[in-house]
């Protein structure tokens, strides 16, 4: 088996008063998946950094980091080699929108939050976002 590769990403939970910013993108079948956005660390970029900046370029908002949220691994497979992904997450603040969605997700969304807990695809995304919620509710 060849050996597996690592991917180090950072991304942002954003909240918005009541509301939740969601992606859509495409899983490798095709399948609409509904997400947070996140992407890979540039050389010499730190996690904190990188959120703030893929955030911006998938969604065209510029946000304030608030809090440190758990950090997710996952494995995928692409050209029959094998990924451990790692993803560096924060609960983030929008401040403006300045600019528009890079093209790399299908669709930028503000949602409620009782609506994004269901749109949601993945598990690990209802918890990143359950937790982001509780720290905003103990913050004030």
């Amino acid at each position: 088996m060849p050996e597996a590769g690592l991917v180090r990403s950072a991304g942002g939970v954003v909240l918005r008063q009541q509301t939740v910013l969601l992606i859509r993108v495409s899983d490798i079948k095709g399948r609409p998946v509904w997400s947070f956005p996140k992407g890979r660390l540039d050389a010499g970029e730190t996690p904190a950094q990188a959120a703030v900046r893929e955030v911006l370029e998938e969604t065209g908002w510029w946000c304030r980091i608030e809090a440190d949220l758990p950090t997710t691994d996952y494995w995928f497979q692409r050209a029959g080699r094998r990924f451990r992904k790692t993803v560096v997450w924060f609960h983030m603040s929008a401040l403006e929108e300045s600019g528009v969605p890079d093209g790399e997700v299908d669709e930028v969304q503000w949602v409620s939050r009782e609506d994004a807990l269901e749109r949601l695809t993945y598990p690990s995304d209802v918890a990143l976002l359950s937790q982001a919620l509780s720290q905003r509710a103990s913050s004030g």
